[in-house]
């Protein structure tokens, strides 16, 4: 067996079922969760309709792991329409992948050199555990840079010391972030353009969240917006990664992109041949359709505007928390550093899941930035949502 593998940590939601086991809620309230990020909200009828077309011709072929001529360019056009870009080339600095779970994990295996000594890849903290699984099992090793609360959660890049960043070969960025919300502004950007630059560091800016915001007028800055807004032709170092789980409501369709430095998609493409990463021809049919539309997108942002709106205040009145710049999580603080504990009564006294914050973060530089909060992922309905909401908040009242 591969050793590596005795280095993984617990995923959070195997925690988080340890931690209920033997709880027994009370029966006669339906059981709500907000603990999973899973999109709820209906598919789009022409995604649909285009998988189960694509599928009537699409499955007699072995689909190339490049990807389909037409999805390419799809992705391309939204790409630059999305981002204010100049025309990308749909051959080179785009590629069709299963869901951006699928290639952030095998973007690290792709880029990691382990025979160089003290190889690092660095990532926020809290953080999408397929970061650190994908650095581990790259033959990595794992450095969490902690969000600052006191900064409206930006990362403290600049506490990283350089002898660490000398020997750093992949950053995760995750903008908007998942749990907090926050994203990446412009001079965000240009700072982490420069430690790239400086240490020769490869980012992957993890953008799956993007669509899911709460003022039209003020879309979330992505990676390649920021590096065409610095002059940076190619996006040198740089690849982004993107999906339609989030955008489309459609999780489990498993499509993705990953878009920028073509160098670095060229041996991406050769990895994920050898890999087996293509996407079937139905597959991509629907995503042609999918983002070849925003009609649906807005529609879909509006849905979890209104949540949002409605249902922030009301949750902080009992427990600090705020309406995040984009992605449908609420970052709540519990009332004190057991956020397990919390997350555990909860369940037991009002049928509610929540995911305790500390599981999705690491012990790094003396504290646990997840301790002493939970996250709420607003996806169900909106009477779900709120009666779950309500729920919390007698809950935290009580005491």
């Amino acid at each position: 067996m591969n050793p590596r593998l005795n280095a993984l940590q617990p995923y959070p939601f195997e925690r988080l079922r340890a931690l209920m086991a033997g709880v027994v809620p009370d029966a006669a309230r339906r059981p709500i969760s907000l603990s999973i990020g899973e999109p709820r909200h209906p598919t789009p009828q022409l995604v649909l309709d285009a998988l189960a077309q694509g599928a009537v011709s699409g499955l007699s072929n072995y689909p190339t792991t490049a990807g389909a001529p037409a999805l390419r360019e799809a992705l391309a056009a939204w790409l630059a329409r999305r981002h204010g870009l100049p025309a990308l080339d749909a051959a080179s600095e785009v590629l069709p992948v299963l869901g951006s779970r699928e290639a952030l994990f095998a973007f690290a295996q792709t880029v990691v050199d382990a025979s160089r000594p003290g190889a690092t890849v660095v990532m926020p903290n809290p953080f999408y555990q397929i970061y650190e699984g994908a650095a581990v099992l790259a033959g990595a090793i794992p450095y969490c840079v902690n969000a600052d609360p006191g900064a409206g959660f930006a990362h403290r890049w600049h506490a990283v010391p350089d002898n660490v960043w000398a020997r750093t070969q992949l950053l995760y960025v995750c903008t908007p972030d998942n749990p907090t919300g926050r994203v990446v502004d412009l001079d965000g950007w240009r700072a982490l353009f420069a430690l790239s630059d400086r240490h020769g560091f490869v980012i992957a800016s993890d953008e799956c969240y993007s669509e899911i915001y709460f003022d039209e007028a003020k879309p979330p800055l992505g990676a390649l917006a920021a590096a065409h807004a610095l002059g940076r032709a190619g996006f040198p170092r740089l690849v982004v990664f993107g999906s339609l789980s989030k955008r489309s409501n459609a999780p489990g369709l498993r499509s993705g992109y990953a878009a920028g430095d073509a160098a670095l998609l060229k041996a991406f493409l050769l990895y994920r041949t050898y890999h087996g990463s293509a996407m079937s021809a139905a597959v991509a049919a629907a995503s042609v359709a999918a983002w070849r539309d925003e009609a649906h997108v807005i529609a879909n942002r509006a849905r979890y505007a209104a949540k949002f709106s409605a249902l922030t205040p009301r949750l902080a009145a009992a427990l600090p928390c705020t309406t995040p710049e984009a992605a449908f999580y609420l970052w709540v603080r519990t009332p004190d550093a057991d956020d397990a504990g919390f997350a555990r009564a909860l369940y037991a006294r009002e049928n509610v899941l929540v995911l305790p914050g500390s599981y999705f973060a690491r012990d790094a530089h003396g504290e646990n930035p997840g301790r002493g909060r939970i996250r709420l992922a607003l996806v169900a309905a909106a009477d779900e949502c709120a009666e779950g909401i309500e729920r919390i908040v007698a809950f935290a009242r009580r005491g």
